[in-house]
């Protein structure tokens, strides 16, 4: 599988300067941690789940999570424990294609060997669990069955803890709690993917829900939550995991209090217009927005709740031909010693120590995402994805 592999070889050739890699569900974690991406949850009660998962595929969907918990009621859950066995057995039959990653969305840590255990041969298109409300008291027995249900089948399953409780919110508890899922992830390094930021719970626990013209960086307690979580758990000295963005969730028009957030001259040719149009009927310029200020506060990739998501989040994380340059030049073997040039574009200062860490990131980006041409912006990355 490759991001933006859905689009025509001709059409991805004019658009990118270094194109993205292949890779696949067996390959290294640092590699697929970068690659999830924009990770599309599906309700495991969907009739269709099977073919669902093929047509996102189809349409450039690298992760995907299959929900068993808050998107579903309660009482549906072992009627969608049936369905989502009977979907994946029954994808495990069809014809081999590149399928996005599938991780499971369980509730308890007895779902993890039970589900692997009823999906038998057809559990290898799992590639892991995502585990909700984490902390070091419920993690550890989520991380423990997760490793168990690993030995048993000879099969690599990782884990992505989403980071939501009440108690990583509260002023009073947060230190502790994050102190606990830090030594928690540390001990099962391994296993660990990425961390996911559930944002919509963080809300909740204060009746709040941010509207679609503000980001989650626009509600500070939220914010405050989110910086401290990559303060801890997303350093960049060897010690940090990838922490991905939350979750945006609309996906049709609302009425609006304020103006559109897209400026309108990097849509000006062909019918980038429309396109402009389209994003902001949709709401999607709130989520590119938001986008941008995940990556700019150390987050990477996006928990999605619609297709129409995925195509934002994906053009958004690839690399400029600019950024590309500057890293290039950053991490140059003769520039070792440190010292600040003027970068390739004459429009910044590239300082080498300060700004190593940045670079080191931004080229594990560029190998998953690619790079863009140097004329080539995010609005033709955005058309030729819808186009295909």
């Amino acid at each position: 599988m490759r991001h933006f592999g859905h689009i025509a070889p001709q059409v991805r050739q004019r658009l990118f300067y270094r194109e993205p890699c292949d890779f696949t569900a067996d390959s290294p974690a640092r590699v697929l941690a970068v690659a999830l991406g924009a990770t599309l949850y599906s309700p495991a009660i969907r009739p269709t789940l099977a073919d669902d998962i093929r047509k996102q595929a189809g349409r450039g969907v690298i992760s995907m999570v299959i929900c068993l918990e808050d998107s579903i009621e309660d009482s549906e859950v072992p009627q969608a424990e049936e369905n989502v066995v009977r979907q994946i057995v029954e994808l495990a039959t069809r014809p081999v294609g590149d399928l996005p990653l599938l991780f499971m969305r369980v509730r308890t840590p007895e779902q993890i060997p039970d589900l692997v255990r009823r999906l038998g041969s057809s559990a290898a298109l799992l590639s892991g669990f995502v585990l909700p409300k984490f902390t070091e008291e419920r993690g550890v027995p989520f991380l423990e069955a997760l490793a168990a249900t690993e030995a048993a089948h000879g099969r690599r399953l990782f884990a992505m803890p989403v980071l939501e409780s009440p108690e990583l919110l509260h002023l009073e508890s947060r230190r502790e709690t994050l102190d606990g899922i830090a030594r928690t992830v540390d001990k099962y390094r391994d296993r660990v993917l990425a961390l996911r930021l559930g944002v919509t719970d963080f809300c909740s626990a204060y009746g709040l829900r941010r509207p679609p013209d503000m980001t989650a960086y626009d509600v500070q307690i939220v914010a405050s939550v989110i910086a401290d979580v990559v303060n801890l758990l997303g350093r960049s000295d060897g010690t940090g995991f990838t922490v991905t963005g939350p979750v945006w969730e609309y996906f049709r028009r609302q009425e609006r209090m304020f103006k559109p957030q897209l400026r309108r001259s990097p849509f000006l040719a062909g019918r980038a217009d429309e396109l402009r149009q389209e994003l902001i009927d949709h709401d999607l310029d709130g989520l590119l927005r938001e986008i941008e200020l995940d990556r700019v506060n150390g987050l990477l990739g996006k928990t999605c709740i619609h297709p129409s998501h995925v195509l934002p989040v994906h053009a958004l994380s690839v690399v400029s031909h600019e950024e590309y340059s500057d890293a290039r030049d950053i991490l140059r073997p003769d520039r070792e010693g440190g010292g600040v040039m003027r970068s390739a574009y004459t429009n910044k200062m590239n300082e080498v120590k300060p700004h190593r860490a940045w670079a080191e990131r931004t080229l594990q980006r560029a190998e998953v995402f690619g790079v863009a041409g140097e004329d080539v912006g995010f609005v033709e990355l955005l058309a030729a994805g819808l186009t295909g």
